[in-house]
């Protein structure tokens, strides 16, 4: 069984930074793709930011420049570094994973809430 499982969220004031993770175990090949996704309240989910096997990274506008995405591959986690919180950010934020490039090899967490506010 493929687990997703992301930590790292909760409530922050705005303009503070906060670091969620992203740990992947069980019957893997390679993670070619890694990401987040997030879905704000009243909405729907949306891209975030992802990275590839060879460190290819891709952001939303909304995020560029205050978000940064990383990998250890070597521990099939996946990183999401949120300087710069506003209360839009609030979501919750999902992590998704592509394994050896096959559709039927999508796998994704569970969600986890960040909320922005004073």
């Amino acid at each position: 069984q493929v687990q997703v499982v992301e930590s790292g969220g909760g409530t922050v004031q705005p303009g503070e930074s906060r670091r969620l993770s992203c740990v992947v175990s069980g019957g893997l090949r390679e993670l070619w793709v890694m990401g987040w996704y997030r879905q704000p309240p009243g909405a729907q989910r949306g891209f975030v930011a992802a990275i590839t096997n060879v460190g290819q990274t891709n952001y939303a506008r909304a995020v560029e420049g205050r978000f940064t995405i990383t990998r250890d591959s070597a521990k099939n986690t996946v990183y999401l570094q949120m300087n710069a919180l506003t209360p839009e950010d609030t979501a919750v934020y999902y992590c998704e994973v592509d394994d050896d490039g096959a559709p039927d090899r999508t796998f994704w967490g569970q969600g986890i809430q960040v909320t922005v506010t004073s």
